[in-house]
């Protein structure tokens, strides 16, 4: 019995002998470990940058060879810096050596120079007492990537498109400007004086000259640049007075006498109309962190440039483009390897405007001294051919490098040469008549020949109005829409929107855009007739048919009511994008009804050919004309004498072709003791000569 119960434990024994080598295996030498997943779970952790879990899956032996800390900061270095995402792998064979296993994979991510894909390996090891783990190497990365190679993006800038003027001609692009900059080591012993000397010539201040100098990568022999300038060659000071030029060469010599500095030519965006097309263009700057977080995903990294203002900002997805970008492995040299992944540049769009580079420039060198904007627009076809501000800034100053003392002189200047005022909205006084007279015609409430009686210079409906007086200029016979126009009577026009009502009145002016935006790419102020959306008194109803009261008009607005009068009653849209064959888009359908269109075009013809029209100043011998003036009252109160006054002109070519047909709106503030709307029609004529009798 005993040899029988001997038998039967000896295989037990070996059982438990068995067992216990099964689980020293298991733990010991990982013989059964899922190197699938572990792979996997290594790779999962570079997105959510869980470097200390990947280190703890790497073998012992591995672990010697590089400290947790050089690990994760080489691996971080890398996967951020080439903006690894979506990594994903697909494993595609598992070769078991021993108490290794190899797993070939095939990667693919997302990086900043687009999709990466590649081939590559894992070893998985099994250690004694430590189980499965992964062997480290600089090549688990990248196949090639080697110990001391390194992991290199470039950014391969996209050229910003250009802004073009109808012509071609460059409103907004790459241009040439000098670069002025200090080489350390050739400065001479008295820095202080000439840091102090070097500030007042370039408005910087000794401390931002020190910062830059102070930068971590200058060198004695560096060239360390402090600011742009106009690069300004000897034709070019032909355009500058006397006075200019030679200050503009002075300051160059005076740069250039200083020790260690130097000026060189270096590409930037530029923009040739200066002042004159600054509220039009806008300009761009750095991008700022608040940009780069709002438009995360967009391609922006620090560095880039972003439009801030104008057509700069409003086209700032066509105009920017795309970045290329390369990721390439190099050497301790700094030879290429190799090159992982390259994204081709995609240069940004040319916007080609309806803009005339030329009329830009004669309305703002005709009105740079007053507070004043302009439209010009072709009426048939709706092409707008000049948006002007006066005064302006230039554009370039906020690419050379704007001083807080420029920049506070800019804000801190009574004109508000920052102020856009053509995007503004202003009372419009009698340039608004013709459009409160096509109302009352179309609405069949004014008989345009009907005489609503000549009531001298003064004029009130009753006893009701109190001490209130609507009050006019000139004298003249039969009241009717024609006289009223050529004489700008507002007592007419006052009787005329009593005659109107205020109900119909208001839903005119709401059928006419008062209230809503106009179709058009540049943001404008919407016009209004009230702030309270209702005409509250009967006085105001009175005020607001001559354009008083508190009626606003955008100028591109009125620009367009004026549109009506050479389309048969259509409003016409405004255009700002470039097409050769432009065709007029309608904005509002039949705004005025025939009998309107052809009286109050009666009217606005006399204003400018009769001798006592309003707008006689304007007329010429080479090109007939039609329009109407305006001067505004701006005052607190019935009874203040110490207001100002807006002048307008509006004026258009009846005659014209569709090609050659104008229109330009003016708007100058403060011309009172200035001959009102005529200093206006003054400044205009010589525009309008320049257009016309030049050619």
């Amino acid at each position: 019995m005993k040899k029988r119960k001997v038998l039967w434990l000896l295989p037990a024994g070996l059982l438990l002998l068995v067992l216990l080598l099964f689980l020293f295996l298991w733990k010991g030498l990982g013989l059964f470990a899922d190197t699938e997943n572990m792979l996997l779970s290594y790779m999962e952790c570079i997105e959510s940058e869980d470097y200390e879990k990947m280190y703890g899956m790497l073998t012992k032996a591995s672990r010697e060879t590089i400290s947790k800390e050089e690990f994760t900061e080489r691996n971080q270095n890398i996967y951020q810096g080439i903006e690894a995402r979506n990594i994903e792998i697909k494993i595609k064979e598992k070769k078991d050596e021993g108490l290794q296993t190899v797993l070939v994979y095939e990667t693919s991510m997302d990086t900043a120079a687009g999709l990466l894909q590649f081939e590559n390996q894992a070893v998985f090891t099994r250690e004694i007492g430590e189980g499965c783990g992964l062997e480290w190497e600089h090549s688990l990365i990248f196949p090639n990537l080697g110990r001391e190679d390194k992991v290199q993006v470039t950014t391969i800038p996209a050229q910003r498109g250009q802004i073009l003027d109808r012509n071609g001609q460059v409103l907004a692009g790459a241009g040439t400007v000098s670069q002025v900059g200090v080489v350390p080591g050739e400065l001479d012993g008295q820095r202080d004086l000439e840091f102090e000397k070097l500030g007042e010539l370039l408005e910087m201040s000794v401390e931002e000259i020190e910062t830059k100098l102070g930068a971590a990568w200058v060198k004695d022999d560096s060239f360390v640049p402090l600011k742009m300038l106009e690069k300004i060659d000897e034709i070019d000071l032909l355009f500058y007075s006397q006075e200019e030029a030679i200050e503009k060469r002075n300051l160059r010599q005076e740069l250039l006498e200083l020790p260690g500095v130097m000026l060189s030519d270096t590409e930037t965006r530029v923009y040739p109309l200066k002042e004159a097309a600054s509220h039009l263009t806008g300009y761009i700057q750095d991008v700022t962190a608040e940009d780069l977080e709002e438009r995360e995903g967009e391609g922006y990294h620090a560095g880039s440039k972003i439009g801030k203002s104008g057509l700069e900002s409003l086209y700032e997805k066509e105009l920017k483009g795309k970045d290329g970008c390369k990721i390439t492995i190099t050497n301790s040299q700094g030879t290429e390897k190799e090159v992982l992944a390259y994204q081709v540049k995609e240069d940004g769009q040319d916007i080609t405007l309806t803009i005339d580079a030329g009329l830009q420039r004669k309305l703002y060198e005709k009105f740079k001294e007053d507070e004043s904007c302009h439209v010009a627009m072709n009426p048939k076809t709706g092409e707008v051919l000049a948006l002007v501000s006066t005064p302006s800034y230039d554009a370039n100053d906020f690419i050379f490098g704007l001083s807080q003392q420029q920049w506070d002189a800019l804000n801190e200047d009574e004109q508000q040469p920052m102020l856009n005022r053509f995007r503004n909205t202003w009372c419009p006084g009698s340039s608004f008549k013709p459009i409160i007279g096509a109302i009352g015609v179309s609405a069949g409430k004014l008989d345009p020949n009907a005489d609503l009686g000549m009531e001298g210079l003064q004029w009130q409906k009753d006893q009701t109005w109190g001490g209130y007086y609507v009050t006019t200029l000139h004298e003249y016979s039969t009241a009717n829409l024609v006289n009223a126009l050529i004489y700008s009577d507002n007592i007419y026009f006052a009787k005329a929107a009593l005659q109107i009502g205020a109900d119909t009145l208001k839903t005119s002016l709401e059928g006419l855009g008062f209230g809503a935006r106009v179709p058009f790419d540049i943001w404008m102020t919407e016009s209004q007739y009230s702030n309270s959306g209702e005409f509250d008194t009967e006085v105001q109803l009175a005020d607001s048919g001559y354009g008083q009261g508190q009626m606003l008009a955008n100028p591109l607005h009125l620009a367009c009511l004026y549109t009506a009068f050479l389309n048969n009653g259509d409003v016409i849209k405004p255009s700002l994008l470039y097409t050769e064959d432009p065709q007029a888009e309608t904005w509002i359908s039949q705004a005025f009804s025939p009998e309107a269109v052809q009286a109050v075009s009666e009217g606005l013809l006399q204003v400018i050919e009769d001798p006592n029209g309003t707008g006689a100043g304007c007329r010429m011998d080479a090109v007939r004309l039609a329009g109407k003036t305006g001067t505004a009252e701006i005052k607190d109160t019935v009874d203040d004498v110490n207001g100002t006054e807006l002048g307008w002109l509006a004026v258009y070519t009846p005659e014209e072709s569709p090609e050659n047909s104008l229109l330009l709106v003016s708007m100058v503030e403060d011309v009172k003791e200035r001959g009102g709307s005529g200093y206006v029609v003054g400044l205009e004529r010589e525009i309008l000569e320049e257009i016309y009798a030049g050619e």
